[in-house]
């Protein structure tokens, strides 16, 4: 049976280094706060206003076509997975299928917040097995810096976030020790408005009005200890199911890259998995939280590192706002 391999990887980040000292002089916290209950010390925000998560994809996408040796005008399906779109609508897929000259390449967004490119993996690897398409982009892309609230009552969440794009491009290969072995994800409703964004909301009328500026509905919001424990208790759970249902042990791991939401939880949800700490891929140090596009950002990178390499075995874990989760097996 076609496997669906990741052929090639790519990412961008903005260069505009924010660091924990620069928003200690927007709201009252600090660098020793933030590292000591994150593991972060510095995110990217865009340079300029106008810039999109489609304009930070464009170039990850053109780096993983090129380690992936292939033409960008030979990707012939874009996934983009998101929580910060272009716009609301239409999708940020097809602005950047525009912005990479594939006219007539379907593109579908994926909202699945922190989990969404495991289900954007989850989709591109039924498409390729059923041969529907041979190069998929499977994108992350995230612009945050421009919804958050940069005073003390946004404090909790605001200085978790970076802004931030990686690319893999999938295709199917014959190699048996090559390629996306499982993928399983999850959802949960109950846990909504735990971590959530209230308005605007198609379900009011006005859809928006100054009350929600003005009450800061508009913010991101998120109950951080609710969080904290469906994530670590989920994450396990859904690895460990994963690794069972395909024989695997975690020793038999070369790395796990999980999502980049808060070094403490991954710490405890690797310990729970008996993960041994040098096998375990961080960059929320250098980016904070860039939700979609965290895992292949990391995974793009330990690439680059040359931390990870072909026929490696990677978990990649993750936890998100709906609640979503979910867990995918690979070799590289």
């Amino acid at each position: 049976m076609t496997r669906t391999a990741i052929l090639g990887l790519g990412h961008y980040v903005p260069s505009k280094v924010v660091t924990n000292d620069d928003l200690a002089k927007l709201f009252d916290t600090s660098d020793e706060w933030i590292q000591q209950r994150t593991g972060i010390k510095e995110r990217r925000y865009i340079e300029d206003s106008g810039t999109g998560p489609s304009d930070l994809a464009v170039p990850a996408v053109k780096m993983a076509c090129e380690n992936a040796g292939i033409d960008v005008s030979e990707v012939d399906a874009i996934i983009f997975a998101t929580l910060s779109p272009d716009h609301d609508f239409p999708g940020s897929g097809c602005f950047l299928g525009d912005k990479l000259g594939l006219a007539g390449v379907p593109a579908l967004d994926v909202r699945n917040q922190c989990s969404g490119f495991l289900y954007g993996l989850q989709v591109a690897d039924a498409w390729i097995r059923c041969r529907m398409y041979k190069r998929v982009a499977l994108v992350g892309g995230e612009v945050h810096s421009t919804g958050l609230d940069f005073s003390d009552e946004g404090r909790d969440v605001t200085v978790l976030f970076g802004d931030g794009a990686a690319c893999a491009i999938l295709g199917p290969s014959d190699d048996d020790d090559r390629g996306v072995i499982d993928v399983e994800v999850h959802a949960d409703g109950s846990g909504a408005k735990e971590l959530w964004i209230e308005g605007p909301t198609s379900a009011n009328v006005p859809r928006i009005t100054h009350e929600m500026i003005d009450d800061k509905t508009v913010f991101p919001a998120m109950n951080g200890r609710h969080v904290f424990r469906w994530a670590t208790t989920k994450m396990p759970e859904v690895s460990q199911s994963v690794l069972e249902r395909n024989g695997v042990s975690v020793e038999d791991l070369d790395l796990v890259v999980p999502h980049q939401a808060n070094k403490r939880i991954n710490e405890l949800v690797t310990k729970k998995l008996g993960v041994a700490p040098e096998k375990v891929v961080h960059n929320i140090q250098k980016y904070g939280n860039t939700t979609a596009a965290s895992i292949p950002l990391a995974l793009s990178e330990a690439v680059q590192e040359g931390r990870a390499k072909k026929g490696d075995l990677i978990l990649m874990p993750a936890f998100g706002s709906g609640f979503t989760w979910g867990a995918a097996l690979v070799r590289l």
